[in-house]
């Protein structure tokens, strides 16, 4: 009996030793999740800080590359009545040579058609001539539809919903082998922002548009910020199709240009369900956007930049034009439903985030939903981790399709799809296979690299921003200031809204009695390359302007090009550049003496450009 207690006893303890150690193990992953989640919502908010930045600064340029396009383009292109656009994107005279490989279409197209161009996309590209005469065909449908499609479940049929693709071909093809393809029994809305930052925007463009060709009743596309050829300028589309398409690349688009303006702009499900890029404001007006001629509205000739500067900067004053205020006032709808963000407070206020639209709040979609008798927005333009997000009481659902956007592993992309209930369901995907062999440790390992990366590199280029708030901390010129002070000049020169002091151990390497060696951390932070600082901060804008001025696509522009340019720069911004001074820059940016500019010597005249000296309309320094 005495035995059996002692097993007893014995049991018990071991019991109790491992349920302690149970205990402490799982109070060890808890903490180690919740570290991993930190993790991975600091890098989440570094991304996504770092692009809306980079759309601010878009915002801001968008004004003066309008009025470099206005004068690098001819202007009497721009009164030509469509009869005469469609003898200019003539592809008759293009022929296709016999050892072309890849699709041949005729018209009008047909399901295998446009099944085969899907299949074909994989290794081919598409010839210039059936480029030119699918993009001609997509223009003339688009001109007889309405601002707003209104689309029906009837009984049975389910439609599938998709968000921002961003040029990410794989996402498409993934999403058409787990759905189906766009037929009668499978209709579509696919949500904006079809190009940009991915490598395969035009071969995106041409399969939707072929579907809508084919099936114009079941595929419904809707207008996204990124289809406006100033904003493919600066991020990648334009590149894209130029290097594609080195002959025609130019009229293609042109053409694409004015399809992006006869884009609808919203749809509507079952007189139920509002489908938009951006979102609303307190002043969307459904009835009004049905009216709106969306492509004079939306035509960015030099006049409307203006409007389009006026309406996204409230302390500037928009210049007199053909446009009247009823036009300002319907190029700001345009605005917010491409440009707007959801918010959790009541309200609505500019995005001054994005730099256009505005952020709505719970309020605003409440009285919007009623107002319209509507139960449910569906909107994209915001890259979410699980690929779609609902917030405002789940009466706004942003829905997100381009996976790994801005890193491998980074985030799922989604589409959804509503039947007559008007019940979404979601399905999520990776589309790739790099990710599929990590655990979540190495994803949020992975692209938390890539992001404190990215943000290294902006923290460089803004190094002497950086170091005159510093000094101005440092009164005594010690070199040395406390983390809280560096946190927050780091934010007022940067303005990212980013945790800087959760972030100071992966940026900071060492600290003397909570003091930072401010010089030492920027010899630490220091970038191996060959590009200061200045031209590292605008070489994405110096390379948009080097491609509208490169009007032939040649990757050379002439001496009078550049003086022309330089010229336009200082009438644009208020300040005197001398005819002496232009010459001489125009001669010594030639290193090779060739007697034209490529890009690497357009990037060099402007290698030490001093942004002070060019507020004070200073002469520009050059090597």
């Amino acid at each position: 009996m005495g035995c059996g207690v002692t097993k007893t006893s014995e049991f018990n303890r071991k019991f109790d030793k491992a349920m302690k150690a149970a205990v402490l193990i799982q109070r060890w992953y808890r903490q180690y999740a919740a570290r991993m989640e930190v993790r991975r919502r600091y890098t989440w908010n570094i991304f996504q800080s770092m692009e809306y930045a980079d759309l601010q600064d878009q915002i801001k340029l968008y004004n003066f590359l309008g009025y470099l396009m206005d004068n690098f383009t001819p202007s009497k292109n721009e009164v030509c009545r469509d009869a005469e656009w469609e003898r200019y994107f003539s592809y008759n005279n293009i022929t296709v040579p016999d050892i072309y490989s890849g699709p041949r279409l005729t018209f009008p197209l047909d399901m295998d058609q446009a099944a085969h161009l899907v299949e074909a996309f994989k290794n081919k590209q598409l010839h210039s001539r059936y480029v030119l005469q699918l993009l001609l065909e997509t223009w003339k449908l688009l001109r007889v539809l309405p601002n707003i499609n209104r689309v029906s479940t009837c009984h049975s049929k389910e439609i599938t919903i998709c968000g921002d693709l961003h040029g990410q071909l794989e996402d498409l093809l993934l999403i058409f082998y787990k759905n189906g393809m766009p037929s009668l029994e499978k209709p579509y809305v696919f949500n904006g922002d079809y190009v940009d930052r991915g490598k395969d925007s035009i071969e995106i463009l041409l399969i939707l548009f072929a579907f809508l060709l084919v099936f114009p009743g079941d595929v419904y596309l809707n207008r996204g910020n990124h289809e406006d050829h100033i904003i493919n300028l600066r991020y990648g589309f334009t590149k894209e199709v130029l290097n594609k398409y080195k002959l025609h690349g130019k009229r293609i688009l042109k053409l694409l240009q004015k399809i992006f303006s006869w884009l609808p702009l919203v749809t509507v499900i079952d007189q139920r369900v509002l489908i938009v890029h951006g979102g609303i404001s307190d002043t969307t007006d459904l009835a009004l956007i049905a009216r709106v001629d969306r492509h004079r509205v939306s035509r960015t000739n030099g006049k409307s930049h203006r409007i389009l500067s006026s309406a996204l900067s409230s302390d500037s004053e928009p210049e007199s034009s053909e446009f009247t205020d009823t036009g300002n006032d319907e190029w700001k709808q345009i605005l917010d439903l491409l440009w707007s963000d959801p918010m959790s407070h009541d309200g609505c206020i500019p995005n001054e985030v994005r730099g256009g639209g505005c952020y709505w709040g719970p309020d605003v979609t409440e009285g919007f939903l009623n107002r319209h008798n509507l139960q449910l927005i569906i909107r994209s333009h915001e890259c979410k981790q699980d690929g779609y997000e609902f917030c405002h009481n789940r009466k706004v659902l942003t829905l997100f399709s381009a996976s790994n956007y801005y890193e491998v592993g980074s985030n799922r992309g989604a589409f959804v799809r509503l039947g007559p209930d008007l019940v979404p369901y979601f399905v999520q995907y990776q589309a790739t296979s790099m990710t599929r062999g990590l655990s979540f440790p190495q994803n949020v390992k992975r692209t938390e690299h890539t992001a404190l990366k990215v943000l290294r590199e902006q923290l460089f280029v803004h190094k002497s921003d950086l170091l005159s708030a510093f000094q101005e901390i440092d009164k005594e010129n010690t070199g040395l200031i406390c983390l809280n002070d560096w946190a927050s000049a780091i934010e007022r020169v940067l303005h990212l809204d980013l945790p800087w002091r959760v972030l100071h151990p992966q940026l900071v390497s060492s600290t003397t009695d909570g003091k930072l060696d401010y010089h030492g951390w920027f010899r630490d932070l220091h970038i191996e390359q060959t590009m200061l600082e200045t031209l590292y901060r605008h070489r994405s804008t110096l390379e948009t302007i080097f491609r509208i001025v490169d009007t032939d696509n040649s990757g050379l522009i002439t001496f009078e090009d550049f003086r022309q340019t330089l010229k336009l720069l200082s009438a644009y911004l208020k300040m005197e550049i001398s005819d002496e001074v232009i010459n001489e820059l125009v001669i010594s940016t030639d290193t090779n003496n060739d007697g034209s500019i490529d890009i690497d010597e357009f990037m060099e005249a402007f290698r030490l450009v001093d942004k002070s000296r060019l507020e004070r309309g200073k002469s520009l320094e050059y090597t």
